[in-house]
């Protein structure tokens, strides 16, 4: 499990932050915290491997933070959602070893896709000592998957065209990966490694719907490759 830790002093988008984060597998949200004093103190006395940062905080603004943050050697993630568009911040922060910066607002696939390519990253770097050089490729998105190039390993392409087919067949419908599974006879966890697939290549689209209790639900459709 990758724990995030959310800066950002406006209550209502942290826990927007909070809902995306906790929407996508892998991902659990430590704490939320309002300024950058608050957070490094957090830091120190909690496990926390991303912070999802703003830049425009009270106390301590998010560039200042990041420098004290490097002061103490904590080896700590950065992904800046801000509505900073200063190219002197971008910099800045690019240069204190930020991995990514969202500008706000941000559509929930930029957010989704920026914390998949971490936890692909994070994996990878923490389940092996060494990495050959298509791991290193792939985390520096040097390549990217699409329909020319081979599948991702434990992906099979007949499968994979029968979910596209299927998809493709119900694209006026925004549909659960459950109900794809159920459909297909397939299990939950097996579609819903396709339909990412799909949304990578730009296939599919998703949407997050948000229920009156528990996390909020993804729902799929197909757009065709735009």
């Amino acid at each position: 499990m990758i724990n995030v830790l959310i800066v950002e002093d406006d209550p209502m988008v942290a826990k927007l932050n909070e809902r995306y984060v906790e929407s996508i597998y892998g991902f659990n949200v430590k704490g939320i915290l309002t300024n950058g004093e608050e957070a490094l103190t957090f830091c120190k006395h909690n496990q926390v491997d991303l912070i999802i940062l703003d830049l425009y905080m009270p106390r301590l603004d998010g560039v200042s933070f990041l420098k004290e943050l490097r002061k103490t050697f904590m080896m700590i993630d950065v992904i800046l959602v801000t509505a900073s568009t200063e190219t002197q911040n971008i910099d800045a922060v690019l240069k204190l070893g930020a991995v990514d910066y969202l500008i706000k607002p941000f559509d929930y696939e930029r957010l989704k896709n920026s914390l998949e390519s971490y936890a692909n990253r994070y994996h990878i770097l923490h389940n092996a000592e060494t990495v050959k050089q298509e791991d290193l490729d792939q985390l520096t998105k040097v390549f990217k998957n699409n329909r020319g190039t081979s599948l991702a390993k434990g992906l099979h392409e007949k499968t994979l065209e029968r979910i596209r087919l299927f998809m493709k067949k119900n694209s006026k419908n925004y549909l659960s990966s459950e109900m794809v599974a159920a459909e297909m006879t397939l299990s939950k966890v097996t579609v819903r490694r396709y339909l990412e697939y799909l949304e990578a290549i730009g296939e599919i689209k998703i949407e997050v719907a948000y229920g009156s209790v528990g996390r909020p639900s993804l729902k799929y459709k197909y757009v065709g490759d735009q």
